[in-house]
């Protein structure tokens, strides 16, 4: 650890004079790339270097130990500071090690579509979309409904929200996959419980330099807008749908009044779409070598069940139950996040032998 943490100072130090130099302050392209780099390594070398200070005083500690004296007793109280001080200094530099996910600092879109179980699915699919707007109203994120298909009961058979801010992305990450409720629906005479499932897909929002789409293969439509927009957006074929042929993604929006607006809207949506498919596969790859489902976008497995009878939830990943499903349900999902963000860093640190 001291070796590599010093190799890590040396390299940002001669990252520091390379950016003092007139021929690289002139190279746009590479002092924005080294720029980068020094700024990814700032805190860790903070934590390295408070780390070489503590192992410096532990070993002049250790060596009035060792010789005895006048300053026997202060040595003893240093060891014990440095002692309770160095775990947590670790731990932050393990994290810091830790290979950084490409898509940290991005925002999102979360979809959000009913599954099995008809009506009590898209009415929960509306309950998921409600707790995670609540979630991303206590984090301070921006968020916009983009799409919405609604079904007779007032649920959503689909929902695109996109969400901006703040660790938007590595806070809800581990969110794709399939959601399962079991309760008693408000139409059910019997009493009996039902189950059903709602299927949850994280997409990072795509730049259009990320995905390029051939006009060719798009085959768009307009229509009338209906359900809850309002009576203004029903005068205009306002609302779009596009198809893109090579893939079979078909996207909708009628969210806007504008028909330009909806298009662009929908446009979005087909890129980070894409973008996320191809993002999937590469998951899937990646997965099939480590053998591990979290964080890698599929979903075809049910990650989480929320079972209203007892109010709890159970996370089936990590084995986390909470008896709290009323706070769940009303966006309090930090106690979930932590435990799922700490099993991955736990799960990181073991692959990277740190």
């Amino acid at each position: 650890m001291k070796e590599r943490l010093k190799t890590i100072i040396d390299r940002f130090e001669h990252l520091t004079h390379e950016l003092s130099d007139p021929a690289i302050i002139s190279d746009n392209n590479k002092f924005r790339e080294l720029s980068r780099e020094r700024s990814n390594l700032e805190k860790l070398v903070e934590h390295a270097h408070q780390y070489l200070d503590f192992t410096n005083r532990k070993e002049q500690a250790e060596e009035i130990l060792k010789t005895g004296g006048d300053l026997v007793e202060m040595a003893h109280e240093e060891m014990h500071e440095i002692n309770a001080a160095m775990p947590a200094l670790e731990k932050l530099i393990l994290l810091e090690l830790l290979p950084k996910d490409p898509n940290a600092g991005k925002n999102i879109m979360l979809e959000i579509r009913a599954g099995a179980g008809g009506d009590e699915a898209s009415i929960f699919a509306a309950d998921l979309t409600r707790m995670y707007i609540k979630y991303a109203g206590k984090r301070g994120w921006a968020t916009e409904i983009l799409s919405e298909s609604f079904s007779e009961k007032g649920g959503y058979k689909e929902v695109v929200v996109e969400m901006s801010g703040a660790d938007v992305y590595q806070s809800l990450k581990f969110e794709s996959g399939v959601h399962r409720v079991q309760r008693v629906p408000a139409t059910e005479a019997q009493g009996r419980i039902h189950t059903s499932t709602v299927t949850v897909a994280l997409m990072v929002e795509a730049e259009e330099t990320q995905v390029t789409i051939d006009d060719k293969d798009l085959k768009i439509e307009t229509m009338r807008a209906g359900g809850a927009g309002g009576q203004h957006v029903n005068k205009t074929e306002s609302a779009i749908r596009i198809t893109h042929m090579p893939s079979g993604i078909v996207v909708h929006c009628m969210e806007q009044r504008s028909q330009i607006k909806n298009r662009a809207r929908a446009m979005q949506i087909l890129r980070t779409k894409l973008y996320d498919r191809k993002a999937a596969e590469a998951a899937a790859i990646r997965s099939a070598e480590r053998k591990s489902q979290v964080g890698t976008g599929e979903r075809n497995e049910r990650i989480r069940t929320y079972n209203f009878p007892q109010g709890r939830m159970t996370d089936h990943r990590i084995g986390l139950t909470l008896h709290q499903l009323t706070a769940v349900m009303e966006g309090n999902l930090e106690e979930i996040i932590e435990a799922l963000q700490s099993d991955e860093y736990s799960r990181l640190l073991a692959e990277q032998k740190l």
